[in-house]
Parts: structure tokens; C-alpha cells; sequence
């Protein structure tokens, strides 16, 4: 062929091309099909146009695209940026349905409360309690009808706030699952406490006080609970009307969408613990100021959750939500080789967690079995004291602590590194095996630095929950995934120690915000699933067990312990493989980054497979 027709033949392919490139945010996929196609092309100029212009045009613009893909991880750091800036608003705008849904539902159940109020003047002790409606009745007439924000230091006040919000709006992100009707109920269930709570205060003349105290903090928190509400509303709406996809693809998109929301307005819900514990005590704060502060909060609220997103639909979004749906199919080709999105991995994490779960649940069995025997060994006292199970929904969460720092269980994190350190060894061979990757027959050998990594990690449990006062350390548990990954390049390399930590590092060097992104997501995955579970159904399984083992009230007792204490432990197995997976699906990403090994091998096969019309040289 001539170079002229050649060049006629594809000259609106690569203005195309050109065009694609000018773009300040190129899509991806698009570069990737677009890379290999100029490298075809690149590849027949090299062997037919060696010294014409055609073949530097084109091996300039391979190099742009080299370039786009993967030297665009400086920008990375922008990621949270591009989130807060174009991605949560975008997702606001195309759920803005169900926004507007959750803050009616909550509006009437303000009003209910409100008007019920009016009608019973007992509503009040049956919504609020009588121990806390007396409480206040006694700060009213002791002239400080607000006191009850002066009680705890600021410090103490704004942490358990901030935690106990956390929980509501989780709580009420979680409902959704249930085909949205959870989350309506639980909107209308703090609508009505709002509204009572309020004309609680309005019925002993008391309006204006409680609303520039209430509402200094309320204005965010009141907000950020209407938008979880939002959330498991948009996550529900999957469930409910599944469209064009299986009602799993449809749920699986729609919880995505509900939990980057929620991740969005985990920022909001800590700073309106923050104001609640710092601020809101101070009463005696001029009215004017406080007032100005309360619609400051309520400006930023309508300006970044409802005009922001409607500007930029007006303007456009610079670039679509990606949509990748989180198939079951247990043969869809995992790409190991290629750099991935946080939100291709944890579509990969199902993918292959549905694909190996009997043999993940056979080692969580295992690894909760050695727990429970563990503690049986080594315990003191009555099995009955050494934990406790609420008998209410999302009770055993309130409860975390006790199963990682225990004065009934000396040996504990011992106890937690070996029962975690079975789960981490099989789930990473299951993914080495899932790549072809060889895998030594000598286990033991393998096993000895997950060990190792696992008993640090106990004792970072112990020195984080002994030391009760300093709650702030709590906020060591993010760097927990460190070592996880630190435990797979040893295994994965067959390194020593002390090189899989400085390769870790490599790995994450200018990459942690991608790494600590995809931990996150997995976290309130796993966590979301969770509260699923930690509901009454637990107790209904133990009731049916109970039917069937007839023992006295202190066996008895002692049993429903093991028993709950098992189920808990195989439950976080479960969850904990699920991060497992994500981590070790990460490292492949961080090393194609870092490396770039498959780029680099498709670069040197360039050129060396001629083809004349279809037939290739010899």
C-alpha cells in the first residue's frame, strides 16, 4: 500500500485521536483501545515506511498516549479533589430523586412530632425518655435549660458525638437495604424525636434559646442524616426497580452509589460532632453570632448539595460515573496486569469471592474454631463474663472492643494474631493461585511471616484499646492494611522481611491516596455487611439452637456464649478475607504502576511481528 493511501485510510482516525488527547481528562478504556490500535499502526509504518515522516508521527503520538496513561499518577493526588469537586456532586444530582424523597419523609415526621406534642403532653417522656426529660426540666429551672451540652469536656463530648452520629447515619444508610422501606422508616423514626424534641423546648417558652443552641450543630448533623437517608434510599432504588440489569448487578451499582455518598458526608458528620462539642456549650455567645453561624452552616448545605450540582448539570460533568457492574460470573477474567480503578478491584474482590467462597468459609470456620478454643484454654473466670452480646438490633457492634482487648483473656492478641494469621495465609494462596503464580509446597515457611506481621498487628490492638483515656489512637486502625500488604509482597516476591517493608513502601510511595481510598471503601463494605447481620436474626438462630440443647440456666448461659462469640469471630473472618482480597488485587496495580512491566513488554514487541496483507514474514 502506499503511504498516501495509508495515510488517507487513517487520517480520521487520528484526528480522532488528537482530539481524545486534547481532552483534560481523557477516558481510560478509550486510551487503552486507542494505544493499541496506533501501535499497529505504528508497527506496519516501521516496516514499510522506515525512514518516512508517517512512522515519527506516529511513534510521537504512541508516546503521548504512553505518557496519559501512565504518567498521569502525579496527578493522582488530585483524586480527592476530583471527588469532592465533580464526582459527589455529580452523584447528588443523578440521585436527586431520592434526595428530595428523604428530606420530605423527614419533614412530615418533624411536623408529626410537632402536632403530637400538641395533642399529647406526655409525647414528649415517651419519645425522649423520662430520665431525660427530667434531667432538663431540672436544668430549666436551675437556669440552664442548655446544660446538658456542658456536661463532658469538650474533647470527650465531641468524640462520642461524633461516633454516636456516625452510627445513626450508617444505621440509616444500612435500612435501605431493605427496599428502601428501612430508611423511611428510620427517617420518620428521627423526624418525630426532631420534632418533638423541639416543641418540647417551645411549649416552656424557651423557642429561641433551643433553636440558636440547637441547631448550631443540628444544621449539619440534621443534614448529613437526611442525605444518608438519601444514600440507602438511592441504595434500595436497585433493589426495587433493577431496570434493564439482574436485581444483584442492580443492587450492586446502586450500593456503590450509596456509599460514596455516604463516604461524601463523612466529613460533615465529624465536623458537626466537632461544633456540637466545642461550640454549642457556649450559650452565652451573642444571638446575632450564633444566628449568623446557624445560616452559614445552612448556606453551605443548599450551595454544595443542591446548587453546585444543579450548576454543574447545567454546564455538564467533565466526565461520566464509572458503572462497572459487579458480576457473579465466577469465569470473568481478572486482569492482574493492568492498572485498575479503586472501583474495578472491588468489583474484582466479588467477583472472586463469589468464585472461592466455600473455601473461604471453610477457613473462616477453622480460624473461628481456634479462636474459640483459644480463649476456652486460656480464659479466666466464668465463660459467661468474658463477653457481651446486646439482645438488640446492631447491639454487637456497640460491643467491638471487647474482642480485641479482654482482663478475662491474658493471651488475647496471641490468640487474634494466630486466628487472623490462617485467614491471611489461605486467602492470599487462593489469589496466588487465582494469577498461576507458583506456589511453594513448603506452607510453613510461608507461614512464618504472616505470623510475625499479625502478632504486631495484636500488639497495636492491645497498646490502642488498653489505653482507654486516649481515644484519638483509635485512628491507628487506618493503618492497618499497611502491614496486610506488607505480608503479600513477602509471600508474593519471596522476600525477607525487612525488603518486603522497604518494597512496601515503594509501592505506596505517591500512591497512598488510592491505596487508603480502596481500604475505606472495603472497610464500609464489610462494615455495611456487618450491621446486616448484626441484627435480632443472630438471637433467632440462638433461640433455634436453644429448642434443640436442653441445658441448665448457667450452662445454658455459658453456651449462648460460645455459640454467639463463634458466629461473631466467623462473621469478621468472613469480612476481614473480603479486604484481604482487595489489598492483594491492589499490589498488582501499585507494581504495573510503579514498574509498568506490561507496558513495557508490549513496547518491545512492537515491530517484531511483520505482516504482509495477513501473512506474516518469516
Amino acid at each position: 500500500m502506499r503511504e498516501t493511501k495509508f495515510i488517507q485510510q487513517n487520517q480520521e482516525k487520528w484526528r480522532e485521536f488528537e482530539k481524545t488527547m486534547e481532552q483534560p481528562r481523557p477516558d481510560p478504556d478509550k486510551l487503552n483501545d486507542l494505544f493499541v490500535q496506533i501501535t499497529d499502526d505504528l508497527s506496519y509504518s516501521r516496516t514499510f515506511y522506515p525512514n518516512r515522516s508517517v512512522r515519527v508521527y506516529l511513534n510521537s503520538l504512541a508516546q503521548r498516549i504512553f505518557f496519559s496513561i501512565y504518567k498521569s499518577k502525579k496527578r493522582s493526588g488530585n483524586r480527592l479533589i476530583r471527588f469532592w469537586a465533580d464526582d459527589l456532586p455529580q452523584l447528588v444530582y443523578e440521585s436527586r430523586a431520592a434526595f428530595r424523597l428523604s428530606f420530605f419523609v423527614f419533614a412530615l415526621a418533624f411536623l408529626i412530632g410537632v402536632v403530637s406534642s400538641t395533642i399529647d403532653p406526655d409525647f414528649a417522656n415517651i419519645i425522649l425518655g423520662e430520665a431525660y426529660v427530667e434531667m432538663t426540666m431540672e436544668n430549666i429551672q436551675s437556669g440552664d435549660p442548655m446544660a446538658v451540652y456542658k456536661q463532658k469536656g469538650e474533647f470527650g463530648m465531641s468524640l462520642g458525638i461524633t461516633i454516636n452520629n456516625l452510627f445513626v447515619a450508617l444505621r440509616t444508610f444500612v435500612m435501605g437495604v431493605f427496599f428502601m422501606i428501612g430508611t423511611l422508616i428510620d427517617l420518620i423514626r428521627t423526624g418525630v424525636m426532631v420534632g418533638g424534641f423541639q416543641y418540647f423546648f417551645v411549649e416552656k417558652g424557651l423557642f429561641w434559646e433551643s433553636f440558636l443552641t440547637i441547631w448550631t450543630h443540628g444544621t449539619l448533623e440534621i443534614s448529613a442524616i437526611i442525605i444518608a437517608g438519601a444514600a440507602g434510599i438511592t441504595m434500595g432504588h436497585g433493589l426495587v426497580f433493577p431496570g434493564t440489569y439482574t436485581r444483584l448487578q442492580s443492587f450492586q451499582r446502586s450500593a456503590r452509589r450509596g456509599v460514596k455518598i455516604m463516604i461524601g458526608i463523612t466529613p460533615v458528620i465529624i465536623m458537626a460532632g466537632f461544633i456540637e462539642g466545642y461550640l454549642t456549650r457556649h450559650t452565652d455567645t451573642p444571638d446575632v453570632v450564633r444566628g449568623l453561624f446557624i445560616g452559614l452552616c445552612l448556606l453551605f448545605v443548599l450551595f454544595y448539595f443542591v446548587w453546585l450540582p444543579w450548576l454543574k448539570s447545567r454546564r455538564g460533568f467533565d466526565h461520566a460515573i464509572s458503572e462497572t457492574t459487579l458480576s457473579a460470573d465466577k469465569s470473568q477474567w481478572i486482569r492482574f496486569q493492568e492498572i485498575n480503578s479503586s472501583g474495578e478491584i472491588f468489583s474484582q474482590v466479588f467477583i472472586l469471592y463469589s468464585k472461592y467462597l466455600s473455601s473461604i468459609a471453610g477457613v473462616s470456620f477453622i480460624s473461628s474454631g481456634v479462636f474459640v478454643l483459644g480463649i476456652l484454654l486460656t480464659g479466666t473466670g466464668a465463660i459467661s463474663d468474658w463477653f457481651y452480646f446486646p439482645n438488640q438490633m446492631f447491639g454487637t457492634i456497640q460491643v467491638f472492643d471487647q474482642f480485641f482487648i479482654n482482663d478475662s483473656l491474658p493471651f488475647l492478641a496471641i490468640i487474634n494474631a494466630l486466628a487472623y494469621a490462617l485467614t491471611c495465609f489461605w486467602v492470599y494462596r487462593l489469589l496466588l493461585r487465582e494469577n498461576g503464580s507458583h506456589l511453594s509446597a513448603n506452607w510453613f515457611s510461608q507461614m512464618i511471616p504472616f505470623f510475625k506481621i499479625l502478632v504486631v498487628i495484636a500488639c497495636f490492638h492491645l497498646m490502642i484499646f488498653v489505653n482507654g483515656q486516649n481515644d484519638w489512637l483509635r485512628l491507628l486502625w487506618l493503618l492497618v492494611p499497611v502491614p496486610l500488604l506488607w505480608g503479600f509482597v513477602m509471600i508474593k516476591e519471596g522476600i525477607s522481611l525487612f525488603t518486603g517493608l522497604g518494597r512496601t513502601f515503594f509501592l505506596l510511595s505517591q500512591n497512598i491516596s488510592r491505596f487508603l481510598g480502596l481500604y475505606l471503601l472495603l472497610f464500609f463494605s464489610a462494615f455495611l455487611f456487618f450491621l446486616l447481620i448484626d441484627t435480632s436474626l443472630i438471637w433467632f438462630f440462638l433461640d433455634v439452637i436453644s429448642w434443640l440443647v436442653h441445658l441448665k440456666e448457667e450452662a445454658m448461659l455459658n453456651f449462648s456464649t460460645i455459640v454467639l462469640t463463634f458466629i461473631t469471630l466467623f462473621i469478621f473472618q468472613m469480612l476481614f478475607a473480603m479486604v484481604l482480597l482487595g489489598i492483594g488485587l491492589q499490589y498488582y496495580t501499585l507494581k504495573e504502576i510503579k514498574e509498568a512491566e506490561t507496558l513495557r513488554s508490549r513496547i518491545r514487541y512492537i515491530g517484531q511481528h511483520k505482516n504482509i496483507k495477513g501473512i506474516e514474514i518469516e
